[in-house]
């Protein structure tokens, strides 16, 4: 895979929370020229990055209910029309996983179609933290997703009990059969980790930073 190709996978990810204003214009400017799919910054910074990349073919990405997922649906949506509405594309917000750990699969299919019913122009993408669920839960949550009609499922936030494996990627992959696609992130540093996690079939990348070899 050639880098162009790579950095179509790839959504040039800026969530610290002391990321300045000058930090965020050159991260999105380095995403611009590298041929990058989407720059993802906080909720905060999504009108100065919707300015920057005005009429560019760079996605803006935020996210809602992050990092813990622990606040209700309706203040996740509220933060997804708003940053829908200040000129974010991509939404990735992170699902109660309490929910999941407690088999309350209505509450969970239930706070997907709020935040469906918020932003039903927006691409939607659920964070799932991989690492915190079984495969079981998993599996369950990828079914609430495509019944509810998000975009995306999504690995992790970069701040759970670990990063992406090719294993949660196949597991996604396999629940997903074609009515939601695969976000890998978190912990993916090198272009090798990259490439592992596009053959186990994610098709897009969360990365903070340029894949070095």
């Amino acid at each position: 895979m050639t880098d162009a190709d790579l950095h179509l996978r790839i959504e040039y990810t800026l969530l610290r929370p002391e990321a300045a204003a000058a930090e965020v214009r050159a991260h999105c400017l380095e995403a611009l020229s590298l041929g990058m799919v989407g720059v993802c910054v906080a909720p905060a910074r999504v009108a100065e990055a919707a300015a920057i990349l005005a009429g560019r073919p760079v996605a803006v990405v935020t996210v809602a209910g992050f990092p813990h997922g622990t606040t209700t649906a309706d203040a996740k949506a509220f933060e997804a029309e708003r940053a829908f509405g200040r000129g974010a594309t991509d939404v990735d917000f992170v699902m109660h996983r309490g929910f999941a750990r407690d088999g309350a699969w209505d509450a969970v299919l239930g706070e997907f179609r709020t935040m469906r019913g918020a932003v039903p122009e927006a691409t939607l993408k659920v964070i799932l933290e991989t690492g915190a669920l079984t495969d079981d839960e998993i599996r369950r949550s990828c079914e609430a997703a495509a019944e509810a009609g998000l975009d995306f499922v999504k690995t992790c936030t970069g701040f759970g009990p670990r990063g992406a494996s090719a294993e949660d990627v196949r597991l996604l992959r396999e629940c997903a059969g074609g009515r939601l696609r695969v976000k890998a992130s978190g912990g993916i540093r090198t272009r090798g980790q990259a490439l592992e996690l596009l053959a186990a079939g994610a098709d897009r990348l969360g990365m903070s930073s340029m894949p070095k070899d």
